[in-house]
This record gives C-alpha cells, structure tokens and sequence, in this order.
C-alpha cells in the first residue's frame, strides 16, 4: 500500500471526469460517432480524448478545413445532452460531504455547462468554486487551471492538495507546485508516474487539524 501525502493542506482540488465521476461510457459515445464522421480510427483516438480541453484535442487532430471552436462546442453540446451512464466514484460523495465548502473546489477541462450537467446527474455538489475549460487560456497540461483554483479559494498553490485521474492532469497540478493523488478508479491500463495512487474514496477521510488544516487519511490501516 503505497503511502498518501503527510503533510496537511489548506485545500483540496478535484478534477471532474475519472476523479469524482465517470463518464467515460457517454463521452466516448459522442467522441466516437464525431470521430468517425471526420473519418479517424475510433479505437487510436478515444484513448486521446481524456483530460484535456475539447478544443484542445480537436485542435491538436490538424484537420484540414476544421474550426476547432465550432467542432467543440458541437461536441459539447451533444455530450450535454447524452449523460446515460453517468455514475459517482465509489465513497466521493462521503467524502466531500466531510469536506468545508470554502475548502475544495471542481478544476475541470470540461466546458462549464457540461461540467455542471455531469456532477447533477452523477448527484454530487457543486461547489462554490469551479473552474472549468472556458476559464483559462491555457489548458492542462498547462498549470492554469490549478492555480486559479487555489486564486479563487483564497490559498497558495503549495498549499492545496489535486486529486486527479490523467497524466495531463498530474502534469497540471505539478507545473503549479501542487502535490497530487492519482484516482484510479477508471484506469484500464497503468499510468507511469510516482503519484500515489488510490482506486476510489471508500478507504480515505480528510481530518480537520487543530490549526483548521486538512489531512488525508485512510480509513483502514
């Protein structure tokens, strides 16, 4: 069993897709049919499609003749309206629950209509604070994105704690000086990096410490 991060935070941050829910049965649905009508293989492609920007992806295809922004905000549209199969990850819901709302915030790649579309249906909160795709220039992999998490909750980066699913996401989360704990609940294949990797939220809890801090923990030892 591989060690969680010892020291306390000020916050944590939460990626959306793979880390506080699963999706991945609808968006490679929609991915799939929009692929395929741009003639690309679906089965090299999907695995392509997650943790970045829309934009971001259909942007780094080169597809001649393409308007990137169009094609993305038809993707998400369609993905907005497509949220069968939508499902919470195991213990996530207990475990925010525990968590002060001015605590924690959502940093997602996902356009903000579409993010919130997702965490209603998987029946999670939404915070107070959630930085979605259309908020930052730069997208993950990019360190944008967490950094103006940590800006809007009021904290230093260093001080914030991402809980993430994606190598762009880990990549994210360590351009912006933040320690990480890699979600693995939605993995089939192993992601090489040395961030601690937990299958879902049933064996954490987040302690409150004496200075108003927060620590992870597992349940069970």
């Amino acid at each position: 069993m591989t060690a969680l991060p010892a020291r306390d935070y000020a916050a944590f941050l939460f990626d959306m897709d793979g880390t506080i829910l699963t999706s991945i049965i609808a968006a490679e649905r929609v991915w799939a049919d929009w692929a395929r009508s741009h003639g690309l293989d679906v089965d090299v492609f999907l695995p392509t499609i997650h943790g970045k920007r829309s934009v971001d992806t259909v942007r780094g295809l080169g597809l001649p003749d393409i308007d990137a922004e169009a094609e993305a905000h038809r993707i998400t549209l369609a993905e907005i309206e497509d949220v069968d199969g939508i499902e919470a990850i195991a213990g996530v819901a207990a475990f925010l629950a525990t968590l002060p709302a001015e605590r924690w915030a959502i940093v997602t790649s996902a356009p903000r209509a579409l993010a919130q579309a997702r965490i209603a249906a998987a029946g999670l909160p939404l915070p107070p604070v959630l930085v979605a795709a259309e908020d930052v220039k730069h997208g993950k992999p990019a360190p944008d994105p967490f950094l103006l998490g940590a800006e809007k909750l009021g904290m230093r980066p260093e001080e914030c704690l991402v809980f993430e699913d994606t190598l762009a996401g880990l990549q994210s989360a360590a351009a912006a000086g933040m320690d990480s704990v890699m979600v693995t609940a939605t993995h089939k294949h192993p992601v090489e990096t040395d961030v601690t990797g937990v299958p879902d939220y049933d064996d954490l809890r987040a302690i409150r410490t004496g200075e108003g801090l927060l620590q992870l923990q597992r349940t069970r030892s």
